[in-house]
């Protein structure tokens, strides 16, 4: 089964101040996909964000979106220490591989050209899937974190083109906020894919605004993924 919808505790790129109480509602609703960023909030409330996680069943995931190399290994590093299962995110494969070695967890790296933040990716299909086949290639890589809707390419296309040339789990991550953009990323072939600001702010369309109600919808939108 592939794992669907990842809740995100981000906004702007940081791990929210009320992330534990949107945890505990996530839980309720019977997320066990859940992710943070490493800034955001004290290094021990990450711990125990990543705690809680498993211990109620779940797979906690970790995004790193950094602008050079140095941050990077700053957030891999405490990646590593915080304990989680999944590192989503960062642009530098050489960076990661001696860190995230005999850890066991699951590094999944941008494919593309990463700029900004809000992060965006640059370039075509063509060099956006050579990034991604040549990632994939790489031993140490389980899978892809794709901003599949923060770029020019068309996003389904994309995502399908992605998913054919790595032959590895894709996740789509970025500006996922309404069912039919889930269901485009099912159909090409994605493995999962992360929502945080939008549930957060209410913002998933044909829900209403309340968290809760918010994430029912999402997991109602993610049944294409199993």
């Amino acid at each position: 089964m592939r794992p669907g919808f990842i809740f995100m505790l981000t906004r702007n790129d940081l791990t929210v101040p009320d992330a534990p109480a949107h945890l505990e509602t996530a839980l309720a609703a019977g997320v066990r996909q859940i992710g943070f960023k490493d800034v955001g909030l004290p290094f021990e409330a990450l711990r125990a964000l990543a705690a809680r996680i498993r211990e109620a069943g779940g797979a906690c995931w970790l995004e790193v979106v950094s602008l050079d190399a140095a941050s990077e290994a700053a957030s891999i590093r405490a990646g590593v220490e915080i304990g989680v299962d999944r590192l989503l995110g960062g642009c530098r494969a050489e960076v990661a591989a001696p860190l995230l070695a005999g850890t066991g967890i699951g590094y999944y790296p941008f494919p593309g050209r990463v700029v900004g933040h809000p992060s965006v990716l640059e370039g075509d299909a063509a060099e956006i899937a050579a990034s991604a086949r040549a990632l994939a290639a790489r031993p140490e890589v389980a899978g892809l974190d794709l901003l599949a809707y923060r770029g020019a390419v068309p996003a389904e296309a994309l995502a399908a083109e992605v998913c054919a040339a790595a032959g590895k789990p894709v996740i789509a991550a970025g500006s996922i906020d309404r069912p039919e953009r889930v269901q485009a990323m099912a159909r090409a072939g994605c493995a999962g894919f992360t929502v945080g600001t939008a549930a957060l702010d209410g913002a998933f369309r044909g829900a209403p605004p309340d968290l809760a109600a918010q994430l029912r919808a999402i997991r109602a939108a993610a049944a294409c993924f199993d």
